[in-house]
C-alpha cells in the first residue's frame, strides 16, 4: 500500500511549487509520476537543479547501459569520479541479494531515491532499478522545467515482471526512428517489454538470408490504404515496383534497435506468425501451403516436412538475431479450414493419432516449442494456442477476454494478459463523431484504467504464474505514424500503472490529473497524444435509461439473436438502456440473421411511433440494415403495415454510426412486430440496443 508521510511545511512547500507550475499535479515532488511510485515520503526542503545541469558519480559493477545511457539523459547529467563532488549518487548494489524469482523482481528493478536539499541519491539492485530512478526524477523535474524538487524518499518497485506494448509493423511499417522513439516513452512509463508484430498476411518485415523473396516480393504491396488493399484483392508486388507501399528491417536496423532498447531496459519481443495470418509467405513460397497455389491460403500446411524446415530456418536467424528470452509465434485466428482435405495434412493426422485439426495446430505448436526450447528460449503463443491440447512450457497470451488465461493459469503456465475489451488500443478512445476511423470498440482511458489482471478465486500460486499485461495496438487502420502514437497515448499511460503500481493505490481522477500532465511533457517532445482535457466521454443516451410505451414489455423473438451477443437477453430491447459506443458493451444484442422481434404492449393502444437504434461499424463487419418493416396487429396474428424505413449509410462509410430508424403510425395496437433485413455482405452483423415505442 502507498504509504506518504509528510510535515506540513512540506506540505506547504510542494503547493507553493505546485501553484507557480500551473499544473493539474504536484509539481516537483513524486506525486505527478506515472506509474505512481510504490512508498512516497515528503519532506521539508528543496533541490534545486543547478543552471549549468548536474554532476553524477556512479558506483557499481556493470554499469555501461547506465553510462551509455547518461550521455544523452534529458537532464544533463556529467558523470564524475568523486561522490563528495557529484549532485546525484547513483549505487548499484548485489544484484543477487534477493532470492531469483519473479515475485522477488529478478530484473533488480526495485529502487530507492532521496531528495536532499544537497543531493540527489539512488540506490538500486540492479541497473534497471537505478534507470527507473531516474526516470522518475524525469517526470519529477519536466526535464528542467521545475528546477526546484521537493526533499522526499521515493521507496518503489513493480508489481509485475512484464509491462508491454504491442506493435504491429506488418500492416504498416514503422521506421527504426520511429520505434526508437516510442521507447523513449516506454522508458518513461517503466514499461519494459516491446512486442514487434513482424509478419502477416500484410507485409513481412524481418530480412530472412535464407529466404529472400519474403523482403522482396512478400513485403510490399501496391496500396498504402489497407481497406484499399483489401479492395484490390489483397495482392502484393515486387519491392521495384513503382509506388510500392512496405518495408523491412534489414538485420543491422534490428542491431540498431536492439542497442537502444537495451539502454532502456527494454526487451524487445519478436513475433513471427504461425500457422494462420501467412498469406504473405504463402505467395513467395506457395509450396509450404495445402495446395501450392498462390493467394489460396492463409494457413501453413502441417503434414508437410518442408514447412517445419522453413519455420525453424527462419526462427534460428530470428534467434541468432534477437536475444529476447521470448518468442512469440502468434498462434491465433488459424482458419484451418485446407487441412481437413489436405492429403499431407490428413496422413500427417493419422499418422500421429491426432483425432481433429485443433490437435493438428496443437502437434505444430508442441513441435515449435521445442525447437525454440532447443535453442535456450522460451515461447508466447496467443489463447488460441490451448486448442487441441497446449504445449508442455508455453506462455499464453489471453487476448479473447481472460478464460483463456485463466484456465492456462490453474494448468500452471505463465500467462500475459491482454483482453480485447481493455487492452486493445487499436478501438476509439472517445465518441467516434470526433475521433479519427478506427476498427470499432470503445476503450477510453477511463475503462482501461479499471483493468484489474488479478480475478478473483485465484490461488496465490495460480497468480505467481501471471506475470503482467500488454497494450495492443492494430494497425489496419492506422496508416500514419502520429495516428499511431495518438491512440497509444495516453492508454499507455494506464497500461504502465497497472503493470507497476499496486491495486489499491489506483484511483482514477488522481491519475487522469497526472496524465494531463504527462501528455503536456510528451507534446512538448514531439509526440501526438489524445486530447485528454476536451474528453467527450460515453454516448449521451446511454447514461440515463429511456421512458417509453414499450419499456419493460415482454418480446417475443421471431428469429433468435447471436449467444455471442445476447446483452441482457430477452429483455435487452424493452429495458429501456441504450448502448453505448460500443458493440461490446453488453447492452447492444447482436444477431447473423435478419431482426424479427414483437413486442407485446399488454394491451390494445394507441401507437404513434416504433423506432429502433442500429449499428454500423463496417471494420467489424457490423451494418445497418438494408430496411426496417413495422407493423401493428390488435390481436398477434394479423398485422397491419405501419411504415418502412430504407438504410441510407453506403457500406463503404468507414466510421460508426448509429442511426435510428422509425415510422410514425396512426393507430392502436397490442403487439408491435419490427423486421430488419441484414446487409448482404457475408458475415454482416445487426446489432440494436432499444425498441421504442410511443
Amino acid at each position: 500500500m502507498k504509504r506518504i508521510f509528510t510535515s506540513l511545511a512540506a506540505v506547504g512547500l510542494a503547493l507553493a511549487v505546485y501553484a507557480a507550475d500551473g499544473n493539474t499535479s504536484v509539481a516537483g515532488t513524486p506525486l505527478r509520476v506515472i506509474p505512481i511510485p510504490e512508498n512516497i515520503e515528503l519532506e521539508q526542503g528543496v533541490f534545486t537543479v543547478p543552471e549549468q545541469g548536474m554532476t553524477c558519480y556512479i558506483e557499481g559493477e556493470q554499469t555501461e547501459d547506465l553510462t551509455a545511457y547518461l550521455r544523452h539523459f534529458p537532464l544533463k547529467c556529467t558523470r564524475v569520479e568523486k561522490a563528495g563532488k557529484a549532485d546525484v549518487v547513483i549505487k548499484i548494489t548485489d544484484t543477487k541479494r534477493r532470492k531469483e524469482t519473479q515475485k522477488d523482481h529478478r530484473n533488480g528493478e526495485e529502487y530507492f531515491l532521496q531528495i536532499t536539499s544537497e543531493r540527489i541519491t539512488v540506490r538500486a539492485a540492479g541497473e534497471a532499478g537505478a534507470f527507473y530512478a531516474l526516470q522518475t526524477l524525469l517526470q519529477m523535474t519536466e526535464e528542467g522545467k521545475n528546477r526546484r524538487l521537493v526533499c522526499c524518499t521515493v521507496d518503489d518497485r513493480p508489481r509485475f515482471v512484464y509491462r508491454g506494448l504491442h506493435f504491429d509493423v506488418s500492416r504498416h511499417f514503422r521506421s527504426k526512428e520511429f520505434l526508437m522513439k516510442q521507447m523513449d516513452a516506454m522508458a518513461l512509463l517503466k514499461l519494459n517489454k516491446m512486442h514487434l508484430h513482424l509478419t502477416n498476411g500484410t507485409g513481412w518485415r524481418l530480412e530472412i538470408d535464407r529466404y529472400p523473396r519474403l523482403t522482396e516480393f512478400a513485403a510490399w504491396r501496391p496500396n498504402r490504404s489497407w481497406m484499399d488493399w483489401c479492395e484490390a484483392g489483397t495482392r502484393y508486388c515486387e519491392q521495384d515496383t513503382p509506388g510500392a507501399y512496405g518495408g523491412y528491417y534489414t538485420k543491422e536496423d534490428i542491431r540498431q534497435l536492439l542497442a537502444y532498447a537495451e539502454e532502456r531496459h527494454i526487451q524487445v519481443i519478436p513475433e513471427i506468425e504461425m500457422p494462420g495470418h501467412s498469406e504473405e509467405v504463402l505467395t513467395a513460397y506457395p509450396e509450404l501451403s495445402c495446395t501450392g497455389e498462390p493467394y489460396r491460403h492463409s494457413d501453413f500446411c502441417v503434414g508437410k516436412e518442408a514447412t517445419f524446415t522453413f519455420l525453424e530456418n527462419v526462427l534460428t536467424e530470428v534467434i541468432d538475431l534477437f536475444p529476447s528470452e521470448y518468442i512469440h509465434i502468434g498462434g491465433d485466428e488459424a482458419g484451418k479450414g485446407s487441412w481437413k482435405t489436405c492429403p499431407d495434412c490428413q496422413r500427417r493426422m493419422k499418422e500421429e493419432g491426432l483425432k481433429d485439426v485443433d490437435e493438428l495446430q496443437s502437434y505444430l505448436i508442441h513441435r515449435i516449442e521445442a525447437f525454440i526450447n532447443s535453442k535456450g528460449r522460451k515461447m508466447i503463443g496467443f489463447d488460441e494456442i490451448l486448442q487441441g491440447g497446449l504445449a508442455p512450457n508455453a506462455t499464453v497470451m489471453s487476448w479473447r477476454g481472460t478464460e483463456g488465461g485463466i484456465k492456462a493459469l490453474k494448468s500452471g503456465h505463465d500467462v500475459i494478459m491482454t483482453p480485447g475489451s481493455t487492452c486493445y488500443l487499436d478501438y476509439t478512445q472517445d465518441a467516434p463523431f470526433k475521433e479519427p476511423v478506427s476498427i470499432g470498440g470503445y476503450s477510453p482511458l477511463e475503462k482501461v484504467y479499471g483493468y484489474e489482471p488479478v480475478e478473483e478465486g485465484l490461488t496465490e500460486e495460480e497468480a505467481d504464474h501471471l506475470l503482467g499485461l500488454q497494450g495492443n495496438l492494430w494497425s489496419e487502420y492506422i496508416t500514419e505514424d502520429d495516428h499511431a502514437e495518438y491512440m497509444y497515448y495516453p492508454r499507455a499511460f494506464a497500461i504502465a500503472e497497472i503493470g507497476w503500481s499496486r491495486p489499491e493505490q489506483k484511483e482514477y481522477e488522481d491519475f487522469r490529473n497526472r496524465s494531463l500532465g504527462l501528455i503536456d511533457l510528451l507534446r512538448a517532445q514531439g509526440y501526438t497524444t489524445f486530447d485528454l482535457a476536451n474528453e467527450y466521454g460515453e454516448r449521451r443516451e446511454s447514461l440515463a435509461p429511456v421512458t417509453h410505451l414499450g419499456k419493460g414489455c415482454k418480446v417475443i423473438y421471431n428469429l433468435p439473436y447471436s449467444p455471442q451477443y445476447p446483452a441482457a437477453g430477452e429483455t435487452t430491447l424493452t429495458d429501456g438502456i441504450c448502448g453505448g459506443w460500443t458493440y461490446g458493451d453488453r447492452k447492444w444484442q447482436g444477431t447473423l440473421e435478419d431482426f424479427d422481434v414483437t413486442v407485446d404492449l399488454g394491451k390494445v393502444q394507441p401507437v404513434h411511433y416504433v423506432g429502433a437504434t442500429f449499428m454500423h461499424s463496417p471494420g467489424a463487419w457490423v451494418h445497418v440494415p438494408q430496411k426496417v418493416e413495422v407493423s401493428l396487429s390488435v390481436d398477434g396474428k394479423t398485422f397491419t403495415p405501419a411504415g418502412t424505413a430504407w438504410c441510407d449509410i453506403p457500406d463503404d462509410v468507414p466510421k460508426l454510426l448509429l442511426k435510428e430508424y422509425g415510422t410514425v403510425c396512426q393507430g392502436e395496437a397490442r403487439y408491435v412486430r419490427i423486421h430488419a433485413v441484414k446487409n448482404p455482405r457475408p458475415g454482416a452483423w445487426l446489432f440494436t440496443d432499444e425498441i421504442v415505442v410511443n
